[in-house]
């Protein structure tokens, strides 16, 4: 093939082929694809616009779009940009003030061009017909291959011919092939019984949709169409549609097919080549994770079906008097009058009494967050924050422009536009409002995929409501147009019918005439932006909101929970991949109800469940109206174990809000596969039922009943308890059982990692206070090595999260061991704030010492009398206590030891 080859600055490169391949494509009912008619360089020579002509017109699924042009442009470092539109009139594209499209940072560019290892991705296409495929040049290895060929192989064991690219107004496909070595993650929220990893065979659907975690398999409430593929030897990118129209996505194995309803084909291509380099990449463009306040990370209590404010005191006395940590409690819908946003109960929670009862919990050091719904009810003409909407005409419209009915809890609502500015300002205004009476700490923001009880447009409300249906009481009309009724039928096994059932008609228009056809996945994340930015002003801290439909940069907003789970093991087992694939996404603030939202709990399981649910990111127990009492208080044994997971969960609040940071920086999920921690393992990359916390940290949890044992897969190194250091494995790279009684849940610190910690204590804000302690662990075997851990602290509460003079610190470790010595030396960029806090690291605990320490000395010199030194050989640890060094200064630790290699 002759081949033009451009460079770039970037050290990326787009190859051109400006020969026409004339391959003979499989004969399809959907047309031969397109052919190139013309191409042009970009003025500042990072790509290419190509305009595209249909070779053959079809009718299945509509006319071709006869007119397309393609522009790929080279955007920094790692990342590919190729969209495919409509040359003739615009369509559909997602607004960049939903989700941005940021500039790459330049990240240690070089710009000596002639070395080829700096070119990381190469572009190439074919003209006749139309195919794109994205090269990693390091080892020439296809990441996105469309030329609907297989004879075209740059993949050696490329097998499958597909369909030509295929651009219709309401259909839209492209394919790549795919190698027998790629595993897949993502694409959607689903609850994966299969574990993990995407499965060969399978079309997965991404469509918002009101269905509760417990049915397995179908598109949920969150919408990624987003992947990250890892290869041989761990070489990972990421692939990006950035389209929010409906759409499946068929994994056969040694291709992908993208079918989608509507929209354009808007890729991003992230080179990696580490998992973590495709988080940090993926997120630099859509939006970092939003910080989270530090008291966000303690533990949260929740119920639908707290009667009145007195039940909630006797919750939180009962959690006080059990010795259990509780940060934060929460309310549902029970709260509000007749199911009213923005309301209050006159009876059961009265302002005032509910006032006092939330200012009593701040003077505690506690908070409290409470639930809301967008639908807006109609049907009360005293109801305030439904006029002042009605005012400011700002909820959707029907074909006929009069407000969309549609019915939830409140019964017969409208709903709020979110794309509208002046519906994000009322949205505002009513959240101060509400925020004078009721001081809540952060916000719920539920139903909003959205959810609603009816199908239909053009519906009739009779006068009459009746709160506590589910079931749709309104008249409506079945609709009829072309958005009801797509010429394509997406595949949702198990789910509803349509895609307008129990949702909003897919013919209702937004803001500036935009379909809810177009904006449906939209939903959740224009509601979580206009509630983040609300917060923001109302309570001038960082805001925390919770939200249950997401999409892409959602996390930049928002955290977010799994949604209806039930009370059994299975749900225990599956919340770890949702979690998990919540982190792939960018959204690392999340949770899955503990003990299970619907159904009745046993104690085994709830014990359990608080075991794993301690280390979730975000730890919430949650569960139904009319459901038994699942409180940790509930039963002896599950408040035992409350007390001693939660117990070590607020010991490592110092770390979970350092991981919150990185985070924030880098997109890094604070849950995370084995595989990103270890990327050439390919055993790690099926571990579905373990995860990592940061890259230290690993939580092997009890996901069956009736068992004391527990099979996990250890990664190369020595592994040493979390709980008591002494319990320790040392592996090849293996799976081991390791003991799991009643009260255990498994928490191992992996070698090479250092560890801030903090003591115990019944609310974060306590935690705050207490001196730190730091573990070093170094590998057990040889005794020597390297070890490395950050620590990020401000105030928790301020809206950036950032290091800034006098607001925050921010400490780099270093720890290094050999024969001889030990050395821990902390590097500090601004100090003042934790020197104003006074804090204090008082202990320093080394996993994996060599022997007694023969002298300890800290910068040089000898340390006081008053600090102290323990050997334990069983380990071997080495305990250093007494110490008194401010986390907001550099020090240099030091201690000498004779090695004895016979202990």
């Amino acid at each position: 093939m002759k081949m033009l080859v451009v460079k770039f600055w970037a050290m990326l490169c787009v190859v051109t082929s400006w020969q026409t391949m004339g391959m003979e494509t499989m004969a399809s009912s959907l047309g031969k694809g397109q052919r190139v008619t013309s191409v042009t360089e970009l003025p500042d020579g990072r790509g290419f616009i190509a305009d595209l002509e249909v070779i053959e017109q079809t009718t299945l699924y509509g006319p071709d779009i006869n007119e397309l042009r393609i522009t790929a442009r080279i955007e920094g470092q790692y990342r590919v940009h190729i969209q495919i539109l409509d040359r003739s009139k615009p369509r559909w594209e997602i607004p960049v003030f939903l989700v941005p499209r940021n500039e790459p940072l330049a990240k240690g560019l070089k710009h000596n061009l002639e070395l080829p290892e700096q070119q990381l991705i190469k572009l190439t296409y074919t003209t006749n017909p139309f195919g794109f495929a994205v090269v990693r040049i390091a080892n020439d290895e296809v990441l996105f291959n469309s030329t609907p060929s297989a004879t075209f192989s740059l993949n050696d064991d490329a097998s499958h011919s597909f369909n030509s690219m295929v651009f219709k107004d309401q259909y839209l496909e492209i394919s790549t092939h795919l190698p027998s070595s790629a595993t897949l993650f993502g694409l959607g929220e689903r609850t994966q019984p299969h574990g993990l990893p995407l499965v060969k065979g399978k079309t997965y659907s991404l469509w918002a949709t009101d269905l509760g975690s417990t049915t397995l398999d179908v598109d949920l409430y969150g919408v990624y169409p987003y992947y990250m593929d890892v290869r041989d030897g761990g070489l990972t990118h990421g692939v990006l549609l950035l389209n929010s129209n409906g759409m499946d996505v068929e994994y056969g194995g040694d291709f992908l097919t993208w079918r989608v309803i509507g929209g354009t084909f808007d890729f991003y291509f992230f080179a990696g080549p580490t998992p973590l380099n495709v988080v940090d990449q993926f997120t630099e463009l859509v939006g970092r994770p939003a910080p989270m306040p530090y008291w966000s990370f303690g533990f949260h209590q929740c119920k639908w079906g707290y009667r009145n404010v007195t039940e909630l005191k006797h919750v939180v006395k009962n959690f006080k008097k059990a010795h259990i940590p509780l940060d934060t409690i929460w309310n549902d819908i029970d709260y509000m009058q007749n199911y009213l946003d923005f309301t209050t109960d006159s009876e059961r929670y009265p302002e005032d009494e509910l006032k006092d009862f939330i200012e009593d919990l701040h003077d505690n050091g506690q908070h409290y967050v409470l639930i809301l719904d967008p639908g807006i009810s109609m049907a009360y003409n005293n109801y305030s924050t439904f006029q002042r909407g009605l005012a400011e005409d700002i909820f959707l419209k029907d074909d006929q422009n009069e407000n969309y009915l549609g019915q939830v809890w409140p019964g017969p609502v409208y709903f709020p536009d979110f794309l509208n500015p002046k519906g994000k300002a009322w949205w505002g205004n009513e959240i101060a409002e509400f925020h004078r009476k009721v001081p809540f700490d952060g916000l719920w923001i539920d139903m909003n995929e959205v959810s609603n009880f009816c199908n239909g447009t053009r519906c009739k409300f009779n006068g009459v409501v009746y709160l506590d249906h589910n079931e749709c009481y309104v008249e409506c009309e079945k609709p009829t147009s072309q958005w009801s009724d797509p010429p394509y039928k997406m595949i949702r096994q198990g789910a509803y019918d349509n895609i307008g059932d129990k949702t909003i008609a897919m013919n209702v228009k937004h803001y500036n005439g935009t379909l809810e056809y177009n904006s449906h996945n939209l939903y959740g994340l224009s509601e979580a932006i206009a509630t983040n930015e609300a917060l923001k002003a109302t309570r001038k801290k960082r805001p925390f909101v919770l939200s249950r439909s997401t999409f892409l940069g959602s996390g930049a907003h928002t955290a977010h929970w799994t949604g209806d789970n039930a009370a059994t093991f299975k749900d225990l087992e599956y919340s770890i991949t949702s979690i998990l694939n919540s982190g792939i996404v960018g959204i690392p603030m999340v949770g899955a109800d503990i003990c299970g939202f619907a159904g009745n709990a046993t104690e085994e399981l709830c014990n359990r469940w608080i075991q794993l649910g301690a280390f979730y990111p975000f730890s919430r127990s949650h569960n139904i109206i009319g459901a038994t009492p699942q409180e940790p208080y509930v039963w002896p044994q599950v408040a035992a174990t409350a007390r001693s997971a939660l117990g070590m969960r607020y010991r490592l609040l110092p770390y979970y809000y350092s991981l919150m940071f990185e985070a924030h920086n880098r997109g890094t999920p604070i849950a995370r596969p084995l595989f990103f921690s270890f990327p050439e393992d390919t055993n790690a990359l099926s571990i579905s039922k373990q995860f990592m916390l940061g890259s230290g940290l690993m939580v092997t949890p009890v996901t069956l009943p009736d068992v004391t044992m527990v099979n996990g897969y250890f990664p190369k190194g020595t592994w040493y308890s979390l709980f008591d250091y002494k319990s320790k494995v040392e592996s090849k790279g293996e799976r081991v059982d390791v003991a799991a009684p009643s009260d255990t849940i498994n928490v191992h610190i992996h070698e090479g990692t250092v560890l801030p910690i903090q003591e115990e204590a019944s609310t974060s804000a306590q935690v705050k206070k207490t001196p730190f302690t730091l573990v070093v662990a170094f590998p057990a075997a040889n005794r020597s090595g390297y070890a490395i851990g950050k620590l990020f602290v401000d105030n928790g509460d301020d809206i950036d999260m950032v290091i800034r003079k006098g607001r925050s610190t921010f400490a780099r470790f270093i720890a290094q061991q050999s024969a001889e010595r030990g050395i821990l030396t902390s590097k500090v960029t601004s100090g003042g704030y934790a020197n104003q806090e006074g804090l204090t690291i008082k202990t320093v605990v080394i996993l994996g010492a060599n022997s007694a320490p023969t002298g300890i000395e800290l910068s040089g010199e000898p340390v006081s009398s008053s600090v102290s030194s323990t050997f334990d050989a069983s380990v071997p640890s080495l305990t250093i206590s007494g110490l008194s060094l401010s986390v907001g200064d550099e020090f240099q630790l030091q201690w000498t030891t004779e090695l004895h290699l016979s202990g």
